[in-house]
């Protein structure tokens, strides 16, 4: 089976490796924390359904500041900083993405729905939308539900989303680790917003 992805406008550097020198941090012309902070944000929320890894929470929070996200809701039994092991992997964007705690999710899912916001589950069900198809949803604005590293998204949280996305796979496995997850879907989305 041939898989035809959309191909993304780049530049290409071809060269030899010799001359292709490594970058330090500091040639790497990122903003400073204020001017994260003051930037228009990329029209997408990330919502933790129950995730109980500290170090998967701090990559989301790294990875949320990587693509430029409006904030990150972390629900139910999902840690909230500051804590030493999502500190460790998040490397202080605790104090870059915007973030709050609520216990139910379902009433988070419902203010951002009320607000408009198309709410996505990453799931596998009978019904799913592709991740490669996330150009052709309808919408402005977007919620991210990531669900629990055994459980995944709890079945009334995908009851009550717009749109399933699913991740294709190729191999033995069921499942990716969340935190991998979120880096490839939120790709998708900065793809459609900021590329």
């Amino acid at each position: 089976m041939l898989l035809f992805l959309p191909q993304i406008p780049a530049k290409m550097y071809l060269c030899p490796m010799s001359q292709n020198r490594k970058l330090k941090l500091w040639e790497l012309d990122r903003v400073d924390e204020s001017t994260f902070k003051a930037q228009v944000k990329f029209p997408v929320v990330v919502v933790l359904n129950d995730i109980r890894s500290l170090n998967n929470i701090g990559s989301f929070f790294r990875t949320a500041d990587a693509f430029n996200v409006e904030k990150i809701y972390l629900c139910g039994i999902t840690a909230t900083p500051p804590h030493r092991d999502i500190q460790r992997t998040a490397l202080g964007a605790t104090e870059t993405v915007e973030w709050e705690h609520a216990s139910d999710i379902l009433s988070v899912v419902q203010k951002l729905k009320s607000a408009g916001t198309v709410v996505c589950s990453i799931e596998q069900a009978e019904k799913t939308v592709m991740l490669q198809d996330v150009p052709t949803l309808p919408g402005t604005r977007f919620a991210l539900v990531f669900g629990n590293e055994v459980n995944g998204v709890d079945q009334d949280v995908i009851d009550a989303s717009d749109v399933i996305l699913e991740i294709p796979q190729w191999g033995t496995k069921h499942s990716l680790n969340v935190s991998v997850c979120a880096g490839i879907v939120l790709w998708e989305f900065a793809k459609r917003f900021g590329v």
